[in-house]
């Protein structure tokens, strides 16, 4: 899990269209925190944090303190919004977490070990087919990534979730199939050839 970090807040009385702008003319951002079996709070949070935790990488994945006017709640960021053109954030939802909250979260994946590849060692191509992996567990032990280890695949192998090892009480959301994650695919001049053998083959079967 990511490190966690604390922002300062302010609660805000008034909410709508109006209210948003001027609190974003003013270098903030209006977000609410909602859940755990309580009412929602609006707030208003710094737009310069917001903005490097959400480029920085890992926001969705790391639980935060949100000190609002002295009282701290622990949160993870559930959602947010940026504007459709300049990429600015313009509105962020969190998720109060308790004691026994378990959560739905996209976690990366990373891939070690290509260069124990055999099908990429020659020249295979390591198609990835899920960059990331929706998990559930616990809000306050999400993995800050899944390690899939490419040692021994080769061309036309694939790496299915069956086989790769999750942290303790995560699980994947979806548990209807054991879904592809990665395939080593043949290079294209590697599929040329195999064309051109199995084009061969054919000819030959049918002039016998």
């Amino acid at each position: 899990m990511s490190d966690t970090y604390e922002l300062k807040a302010e609660a805000r009385e008034r909410v709508g269209k109006g209210s948003a702008r001027e609190i974003r003319r003013n270098g903030k951002i209006p977000a609410v925190i909602y859940g755990d079996k309580q009412p929602p709070l609006a707030i208003t949070v710094s737009y310069k944090e917001i903005f490097y935790k959400i480029h920085g990488g890992g926001f969705m994945t790391t639980v935060a303190t949100i000190d609002v006017d002295g009282q701290k709640i622990q949160v993870l960021p559930k959602d947010y919004q940026l504007d459709p053109v300049r990429d600015f954030p313009m509105h962020v939802d969190f998720l109060r977490v308790g004691k026994n909250t378990e959560v739905n979260v996209n976690v990366p994946v990373h891939f070690i070990n290509e260069e124990k590849s055999p099908g990429i060692k020659r020249g295979g191509v390591l198609n990835i087919v899920r960059h990331e992996i929706e998990l559930h567990c616990a809000a306050n032990s999400i993995p800050e990534f899944i390690e899939i280890d490419l040692t021994g695949l080769d061309i036309n192998d694939s790496v299915h979730i069956s086989a790769v090892k999750l942290p303790k009480g995560a699980k994947p959301v979806i548990t209807d199939r054991d879904f592809t994650i990665a395939t080593v695919a043949a290079p294209a001049g590697l599929k040329s050839e195999e064309g051109a053998a199995a084009a061969e083959g054919e000819a030959a079967a049918t002039e016998e």
